[in-house]
């Protein structure tokens, strides 16, 4: 494997490989230790001539490691801080342990508020959709309710006029003149557009135009 290959490409990682080289300084689990003021330095120039990591990854992944929130717990006034090799560096002050304090609670807030906007956007997504729900029953419903009045409507004889009406002389006729058609058991209200030979175009309230006989239309 070459040595291109074998470079490290995320912080995780490079975190990961630092608590290999340098196991007293560096931690994934437990307690953390607060670092030496300056160790980048001093991890630069340890870590000088391995191809796996850069100094751009190291400072990347160092800057991860004491913003986390196990670092940021541990960093409290009177700890001692450690070099690369476990060594106490001098206690922790009490400006820097404040100053630790305040990034925790500032990253805690972030977090509160990034749930907060995450369960607002999740209850309106299942608001948005229960509405969504009952509208679509609601037309159901109302698509149920039309079919079942449209069906109702062609037993009885649709919403026109049953046949106990006059017939036509088509002679009689004019455009514009209101008459009715029958249509299967009952009459419909239709406007003459043309008189024609033997039939009529007419214009259905619904906005149908069809030609019907003479022997279908009525006063």
């Amino acid at each position: 494997m070459t040595a291109e290959s074998q470079k490290l490409t995320n912080n995780k990682d490079v975190i990961a490989y630092l608590v290999e080289k340098f196991p007293l300084c560096f931690s994934l689990e437990g307690e953390a230790k607060p670092l030496k003021i300056g160790l980048f330095q001093e991890l630069a120039d340890a870590l000088s001539g391995d191809e796996k990591v850069s100094k751009t990854q190291l400072r990347q992944a160092l800057r991860q490691y004491t913003l986390s929130w196990r670092y940021l717990r541990c960093c409290k006034a009177g700890v001692q801080r450690v070099d690369l090799q476990g060594n106490p560096c001098g206690e922790l002050t009490e400006e820097h342990a404040q100053h630790a304090l305040t990034q925790l609670s500032e990253a805690k807030a972030k977090l509160a508020e990034r749930k907060a906007i995450e369960k607002k956007q999740k209850e309106k997504r299942s608001k948005d959709a229960s509405h969504h729900s009952k509208d679509k029953s609601l037309k159901d419903s109302n698509s149920k309710q039309h079919d079942k009045s449209y069906k109702n409507n062609r037993k009885k004889g649709g919403h026109g006029t049953k046949l106990r009406l006059k017939p036509l002389d088509l002679s009689t006729l004019q455009r514009g003149n209101k008459v009715n058609v029958r249509m299967g058991g009952a009459a419909k209200n239709a406007v003459v557009l043309e008189v024609q030979k033997e039939t009529v175009r007419v214009e259905l309230e619904n906005g149908l135009v069809v030609s019907v006989a003479a022997e279908h239309l009525f006063a």
